[in-house]
């Protein structure tokens, strides 16, 4: 079993952003907090919304960061410090743009040029093993067009497979924590959206 107790979903706050691709971490959380009737609620000592699920008899913090992208190290590390939570047993979702829309796809520790993640990693001692939920959203093709793309909101088509593939992880996760890694891998990686 997979000893996750806090599920990090990053995003940008505001209107202006919430349905921008930057925010598909943010669009998982709010599916996976649904999904167990868990309404995110403001939380200022942790910087963010949160709220707690149980799975499987687990006890698990949720947590959307309201700062911006860039500073979610400083909301994921207040929780985590507060909650004795050791960056192994977090799972972060973000937006990927290495994967085409409608993939998604979990990875443990490593490198990421995505700001939220690398924050996480500097705030948290540089310990980069946390869990990652990578939600595509495509490449612009160029790298002069990344930030208007990340910022975009996607065209409908675009935006169905990536919620296709939110809607896979939102079940992966529970397989995740009822059962284990290797399994919720198994199924979300198969999954074309």
């Amino acid at each position: 079993m997979a000893d996750i107790r806090l599920i990090v979903g990053l995003g940008n706050p505001g209107p202006e952003y919430e349905n921008t691709r930057h925010n598909a971490g943010e669009w998982f959380l709010n599916q996976l907090a649904d999904t167990y009737n868990a309404p995110l609620k403001p939380e200022t000592k942790f910087f963010g919304k949160t709220a707690r699920i149980t799975v499987a008899g687990k006890d698990i913090r949720l947590l959307y960061p309201t700062t911006f992208m860039n500073k979610s190290g400083q909301a994921v590390a207040a929780l985590a410090n507060f909650y004795r939570i050791e960056p192994e047993q977090i799972l972060v979702a973000f937006d990927e743009l290495d994967l085409p829309p409608g993939v998604a796809k979990y990875k443990v520790g490593g490198s990421s040029s995505q700001n939220g993640v690398r924050d996480i990693v500097a705030k948290m001692g540089n310990n980069k093993n946390f869990l990652r939920l990578r939600i595509g959203i495509g490449h612009p093709g160029h790298k002069s067009r990344v930030t208007g793309h990340v910022l975009g909101k996607p065209p409908a088509e675009e935006k169905a497979a990536i919620e296709s593939a939110i809607d896979e992880a939102v079940r992966c996760t529970e397989i995740l924590l009822k059962e284990d890694l290797k399994q919720a891998q198994n199924r979300l990686h198969s999954h074309k959206g």
